[in-house]
């Protein structure tokens, strides 16, 4: 039998299920005015556009999301961001009863994600991909490994994950190995990320689309920062990235997962104003690890220019 829905109800949800033209104009206005006020900013340190990526989502209401961006869909090296990943496959694993909850994977989930840990990560990725790092591999012992490797790979782009690549471990120093063989010799299978991922998959933990809820309050608890520095931050997350764009700012909440190389420098957060403001950010710089600022610049401009995206 075939039912059909009225137009009036079509138009309804419609209505109610995406963003207005007009609220997806105004957020891209906004983006685009973040990336150009913090590149004219920056221009005496060379800050290219080529060098910054981001992605806004708005979350104001939930039910419609709004998303625009900046490059958001190129591929970019992610330090500590890739681990957001790791959390979201480990918890998903648990859930489904692939892997099995254990005093260790806890602490080093913990380890991980509050305090970027490199070591903990090793840890989890053995763990969600059942895979260690040791010397080389004959070639088809190899091609197993590799196949393991790339379970997370396979579990997001089911989701609909596209331009990610999120099998290797994180490293302090260069990897030796199986780990090495794996990235191929031009590097070209290291970890990539886009804004428009880390952003989407952020905003599927909030609204706990991506777990159950027992666990969507687990993996919050671990992003919640402290902009204030009160707290303890060994990784400086929440002061030394999006964080900063809040110093002085009373009312406002933040979840973030953020890292940085000697060329990168990245953090995807999450933050509630007082005013009713939620929105994610997720920014990518390349190239200008050093210029702490940058972040915190494109943030400063959103939540200010939130207040007028209707």
């Amino acid at each position: 039998m075939h039912i059909r829905t009225p137009l009036a109800l079509c138009a309804l949800i419609l209505i109610y299920a995406f963003p207005s033209a007009a609220q997806q104009t105004s957020l891209q206005d906004l983006v685009n005015r973040a990336a150009r006020t913090t590149i004219d900013r920056f221009a005496a340190q060379k800050l290219e556009d080529k060098q910054l990526s981001i992605t806004v989502i708005d979350l104001r209401d939930p039910q419609r999301p709004v998303t625009a961006s900046f490059r958001g869909n190129e591929r970019i090296y992610p330090a500590s961001v890739s681990k957001l990943f790791y959390l979201v496959a480990a918890h998903r694993w648990l859930e489904d009863r692939k892997i099995d909850q254990t005093p260790e994977l806890t602490r080093a989930l913990r380890d991980m994600i509050v305090d970027s840990s490199n070591e903990a990560t090793q840890y989890v990725v053995d763990v969600i991909t059942h895979t260690t790092s040791g010397y080389e591999l004959p070639p088809k012992e190899m091609e197993e490994w590799q196949y393991k490797r790339n379970a997370v790979n396979r579990y997001f782009t089911e989701l609909g994950y596209t331009n990610i690549n999120i099998n290797q471990k994180t490293f302090c120093e260069d990897a030796y190995g199986r780990e090495r063989v794996s990235r191929g010799p031009n590097g070209e299978n290291r970890n990539k990320l886009t804004t428009e991922a880390t952003a989407r998959l952020m905003m599927e933990i909030i609204t706990g689309k991506i777990a159950n809820p027992a666990r969507t309050a687990q993996m919050m608890e671990l992003l919640k920062r402290d902009y204030t520095g009160k707290g303890s931050d060994s990784d400086d997350q929440g002061t030394g990235f999006s964080g900063m764009a809040l110093k002085g700012r009373e009312g406002y909440r933040l979840w973030s997962k953020a890292g940085w190389t000697s060329t990168t420098r990245h953090d995807v957060a999450y933050v509630e104003g007082p005013e009713g403001t939620k929105f994610v950010l997720a920014t990518f710089t390349t190239d200008h690890s050093r210029d702490r600022e940058i972040i915190p610049t494109v943030a400063r401009v959103v939540i200010d220019g939130l207040k007028e995206v209707k």
